[in-house]
């Protein structure tokens, strides 16, 4: 599949606070080119959901900017990319209907939207689970419904914040697999986990981020058997960061 791009994302000095003023992220910088699978890595309150909350559109910084190739904000192009949470968030409907709803609220095409649908949910093994209310699916099945929800908008690019961290093994590798189906049509995605072996299979480039600010950003191999900072040295080896 081509996919049409409006990256790289360029991500420029970004900072955001909390209600107190006090930094939650501070000056981070970085860019994603088209295709890439980035992975987000760090300890319990870096920054790693925040971040790409902001990527997303979701929230505005505070200071800097994500911008995309056209110099357009992300809050622009929030229909272009999509994010995946780590707790799906599914309405009180059948999974069929849910993935309509998200064609319909951005405005696709009604004449496309039953097809698309039935086509999300087939290429990823949900077409039984179609008529089933979403919220009684196990975590598995939501978070792969919810992936494929985000794919039926053909989005430029994907955020995933953890998407497999509340799942089985069996159910982590068929959401992998769906990843990386995504990864080999040039699907551009930035995912963050807590997950280091997850991250060595999938990732092309890692950021780390430690105390909201950026540590590292380097390709996945050079990452993994040699990271530069201390913090980067600690995490790897399972120290806790604080």
């Amino acid at each position: 599949m081509t996919r049409p791009s409006i990256l790289p994302l360029g991500v420029e000095a970004l900072g955001y606070d909390d209600a107190q003023g006090a930094p939650l992220l501070r000056d981070v910088t970085f860019s994603v080119r088209a295709g890439e699978f980035v992975f987000v890595l760090g300890p319990n309150g870096a920054g790693k959901s925040l971040l790409l909350r902001l990527c997303h559109g979701l929230l505005t910084p505070a200071r800097g900017a994500a911008r995309w190739a056209d110099g357009a904000p992300a809050q622009d192009h929030r229909l272009r990319h999509g994010l995946v949470f780590q707790k799906p968030v599914m309405l009180r409907r059948s999974a069929r209907a849910n993935v309509l709803h998200a064609l319909a609220a951005a405005h696709a095409a009604r004449a496309e939207r039953d097809a698309r649908t039935q086509a999300a949910l087939a290429r990823f093994g949900l077409s039984d689970l179609a008529q089933r209310p979403a919220r009684l699916l196990s975590g598995g099945e939501q978070q792969r419904l919810a992936i494929a929800r985000a794919v039926a908008l053909r989005p430029d690019a994907l955020f995933l914040d953890e998407p497999t961290s509340a799942l089985d093994p069996g159910a982590t590798r068929q959401v992998e697999d769906m990843l990386l189906t995504l990864k080999a049509e040039g699907l551009t995605m930035v995912m963050a986990t807590h997950d280091l072996a997850q991250a060595r299979r999938l990732a092309d480039r890692v950021l780390f981020l430690n105390k909201g600010g950026l540590e590292e950003d380097a390709p996945a191999p050079d990452f993994f058997n040699g990271p530069q900072s201390t913090a980067a040295q600690a995490f790897l080896k399972g120290e806790l960061l604080w």
